[in-house]
């Protein structure tokens, strides 16, 4: 069966939580239920232009992916910049994760913008798999100022 993409709705919030908290893990980011009831706020309230995009199989949420607008001076252009992205390890080779980059892929072109763009840890070598396949690695290296 095909995973349908869709935006969440308010009833999706404890489900989309334990996504999100198996996302963290993932990660080995400590995370707490108050922070994921702040960014469930975002993600409802479209806060800082922050926007999610969930997958459904069998009417069971097993997938997320949360994304937002970014200005791109140099090209004078907006791109999209996909800050999460996580399927349930049970629903892993679903199609899944193509199709909630694809969905956001979409969400990106009917917005008119240029890139959509994202990070991924150098060891994640099965999420890499599918995005050599569908995007351009390119050669930038990312650095954090911790404040």
């Amino acid at each position: 069966m095909t995973p349908t993409i869709r935006p969440p709705r308010p009833e999706d919030r404890a489900a989309w939580g334990a996504l999100y908290a198996g996302y963290a893990a993932f990660y080995k980011i400590a995370q707490t239920e108050e922070m994921r009831d702040r960014v469930w706020s975002w993600i409802m309230a479209g806060e800082h232009g922050f926007a999610g995009r969930i997958a459904e199989l069998d009417g069971r949420l097993v997938g997320l992916a949360h994304f937002r607008a970014f200005a791109r001076p140099l090209s004078a252009t907006i791109g999209g910049y996909l800050d999460d992205l996580f399927v349930d390890p049970a629903a892993r080779g679903s199609g899944a994760a193509e199709a909630l980059l694809r969905a956001v892929a979409d969400e990106g072109r009917s917005r008119g913008w240029s890139v959509i763009r994202w990070i991924t840890a150098e060891d994640n070598y099965r999420a890499r798999g599918l995005y050599d396949r569908l995007a351009e690695r390119t050669k930038w290296v990312t650095y954090d100022i911790r404040l």
